[in-house]
């Protein structure tokens, strides 16, 4: 009998987000895929992107995803709806040779199964994801007839970024942007369309008990594996460690970590590293 031998492709998964946000996607990942390891950069120093210039994210993300390559990295995921709304076909044409995967895609997919024609379905996102009608058009592709209504809430990332979520100023904030929305056109179905805001999906189900809530940072672990199966790219066990890069490694950001993963911390090899912007550019990477 032929022996078939299967190669393991060790390499890590690189994601990246404007902030801490798209951490959300990283325990569905490791539940999901638990020998992959991944490099994970949160520009925390520049948060938030949603209410920049296209051309300014543009260039953000740009210098961000060449670093991660240059540590090679098997696979981009675009942990963040702004990045993913404006930049992803750029970002796969500057590295063809590797998948660059967004996380509005699989989230459209998954809502156009999941609702109907009847559903009156909410999009939540920055300012910038709003505009764009990213949800929308990707949406539309796979169902037309959806009730779609969109509002933009860009206040919730800087107010997260901060750790102010289990508080006051969170309900009243989620009640000013979310009251009338949701009331004026009897949303049944929210879209957190930003990575941060499963972070304050609690609140929004306290506050609304009976909208249903969609996480896209939930969905993007299939589409992951997907993609490294199609591609024989799954990982073995190994002794690589993942890493977190952050471009302000503040108490925050390590604060929020932890309050992220809880008790999955003690399984996992992680180290937490300052990422120098400015040496980053000397270097080149821009």
């Amino acid at each position: 009998m032929e022996r078939i031998i299967t190669v393991m492709d060790n390499r890590p998964i690189g994601f990246f987000d404007s902030g801490l946000g798209g951490l959300t996607c990283i325990p569905y990942l490791m539940e999901k895929l638990p020998s992959e390891k991944i490099i994970y950069f949160g520009d925390t120093a520049r948060t938030p992107y949603g209410s920049k210039a296209v051309r300014t994210i543009k260039s953000f993300s740009m210098e961000i995803a060449d670093f991660l390559v240059k540590n090679h990295v098997k696979m981009i995921v675009i942990a963040c709806n702004t990045v993913s709304a404006t930049c992803l076909e750029d970002l796969r044409r500057r590295f063809p040779e590797i998948p660059v995967l967004g996380i509005i895609e699989p989230a459209a997919r998954q809502v156009s199964a999941e609702c109907t024609e009847e559903s009156r379905l909410g999009i939540i996102g920055t300012k910038v994801t709003i505009e764009s009608g990213a949800y929308e058009k990707s949406i539309r592709k796979y169902n037309p007839d959806i009730k779609i209504y969109e509002t933009p809430c860009p206040a919730f990332v800087p107010l997260i970024e901060e750790g102010i979520i289990e508080n006051d100023i969170m309900d009243l904030t989620i009640k000013y942007y979310m009251d009338d929305f949701i009331e004026k056109n009897s949303i049944d179905t929210v879209i957190l369309g930003c990575t941060h805001y499963p972070l304050i999906s609690g609140n929004i189900e306290r506050i609304y008990p009976g909208i249903r809530i969609i996480n896209p940072s939930s969905v993007i672990a299939g589409s992951i594996e997907q993609v490294l199966r199609e591609r024989d790219m799954l990982a073995g066990a190994s002794s690589i460690k993942n890493v977190f890069y952050a471009s302000d490694l503040s108490e925050n950001f390590v604060n929020m970590i932890d309050y992220i993963f809880k008790e999955k911390d003690d399984d996992r090899k992680v180290r937490f590293l300052n990422f120098d912007l400015e040496r980053m550019e000397e270097d080149g990477y821009k």
